[in-house]
């Protein structure tokens, strides 16, 4: 047995247990990955390849960057987990630090983004009925259509996506959809029970949707008007992804609540948080919401060093330079089967016209060439590398895409 059949059957070997003992809630492209450094990862044969995911863009600052490994090994060695029952020396330097960056007056520090999105939601119904003073039970929260906030119960019950509502139910009350980027049907939609209004900047999940300028400040100042808290769902589009640190500042507006996650820890820990003004963060008391991992000190020192690398070596400017070159480049490419190229940043998306043979082809296509890249809703290629990506390394990216990309 020659080398090569060893190691295509030790890919096979990873994937027939993965088929064997795991839950089949993902479809994922046939590579198994072993290590990562910067914007590349090499699977278990050796081969390495360009990360155009970057986990989701959890991994905005790149593959195991050093700098915040570092931090993880000396805090790990130090102190992990207290609870909240105790204080930690991590957790207030991690407050200021993340505060004083997003121009936040208060954090609350949760792990993952779904939870983030959750205590989002019960922030904002406690803050209707103890400050808005809408009738107990009756709070009200509009979201977008074709939104992602995550898989929770409360979350896909106000999904518009089949695939992630079907056989879920039955599901909490209180939530109103109305189209992304609709800013006359946000105000239709807004009762005097109207507590909140929750949106992505720009819809990943859907394909990296980018709502018509002024969307997002009309809703701001439909909020501000009807008293009403504006959420924005920055879990994807913030630290940088979009070559701002927050998405919102691409309309110079501020949330209420903004929700971020994936990049906070630059990919080593589930690290999110909830950034709030005073006055709705002030409704939550002692007990009444919490986290035994939210806070610990190794998130905390983990998300401080993902922060520092992210402004002190400027991967957010990098974002915006590098990103608007591959749109550019990308968007050259002379191929009948694509509908459009858009994004903002490093946040990209190619889509496929329905009859050019789905996104899928395309991917499997760009693996063959040493890429990773994902397909969403079928048609779709999402592009988000890391915000390190250089020059050459858009160039390169853009030429496979040239080659594989449906005539």
């Amino acid at each position: 047995m020659n080398d090569i059949t060893l190691q295509h059957s030790l890919t096979d070997s990873y994937i027939a247990l993965e088929a064997l003992y795991g839950a089949k809630n993902y479809k994922p492209l046939d590579v198994v990955l072993t290590r990562g450094e910067g914007v590349y990862v090499w699977d278990v044969e050796g081969r390495r390849y360009l990360d155009c995911l970057s986990a989701y863009s959890a991994v905005n600052q790149g593959h195991c960057h050093p700098k915040i490994l570092e931090a993880m090994v000396q805090q790990a060695q130090r102190l992990t987990l207290t609870s909240r029952a105790f204080r930690n020396d991590q957790l207030a330097a991690f407050y200021e630090e993340l505060c004083a960056l997003t121009n936040s007056h208060k954090v609350l520090p949760m792990n993952s983004g779904a939870e983030a999105v959750e205590s989002a939601l019960k922030v904002a119904r406690k803050w209707g009925y103890e400050v808005k003073g809408v009738p107990d039970g009756q709070a009200e929260i509009i979201v977008a259509s074709e939104n992602f906030h995550g898989r929770t119960i409360s979350i896909v019950g106000f999904s518009t996506d089949p695939q992630s509502r079907g056989g879920f139910g039955p599901f909490a009350p209180g939530f109103k959809v109305v189209p992304f980027g609709d800013a006359e049907a946000l105000e239709a939609a807004v009762t005097p029970n109207t507590v909140a209004i929750l949106l992505e900047p720009i819809q990943g999940e859907a394909g990296v949707i980018i709502p018509p300028a002024g969307y997002l400040k009309a809703a701001r100042e439909l909020c501000t008007r009807e008293n009403v808290i504006l959420i924005l769902d920055e879990i994807q589009t913030g630290l940088g992804r979009t070559g701002k640190l927050l998405a919102e500042e691409h309309e110079g507006i501020e949330a209420d609540l903004t929700l971020i996650g994936k990049a906070l820890s630059g990919g080593f820990y589930p690290v999110s948080a909830v950034l709030s003004n005073t006055e709705v963060m002030s409704v939550l008391h002692p007990g009444e919401h919490g986290s035994t991992f939210g806070g610990n000190p190794l998130a905390c020192a983990v998300a401080r060093a993902a922060l520092r690398v992210l402004v002190e070596e400027g991967m957010v400017e990098n974002a915006a330079r590098v990103g608007e070159r591959l749109k550019g480049q990308l968007a050259a490419i002379k191929a009948g089967g694509v509908k459009e190229v858009r994004g903002r940043g490093l946040m990209l998306a190619v889509e496929l016209h329905p009859e050019a043979g789905g996104a899928r082809r395309v991917c499997e296509a760009l693996q063959a060439r040493g890429l990773l890249a994902k397909e969403t809703h079928e048609h779709t290629i999402r592009i988000a590398p890391p915000l390190i990506l250089t020059d050459e390394q858009a160039d390169w990216i853009a030429g496979h895409f040239a080659e594989v990309l449906p005539r």
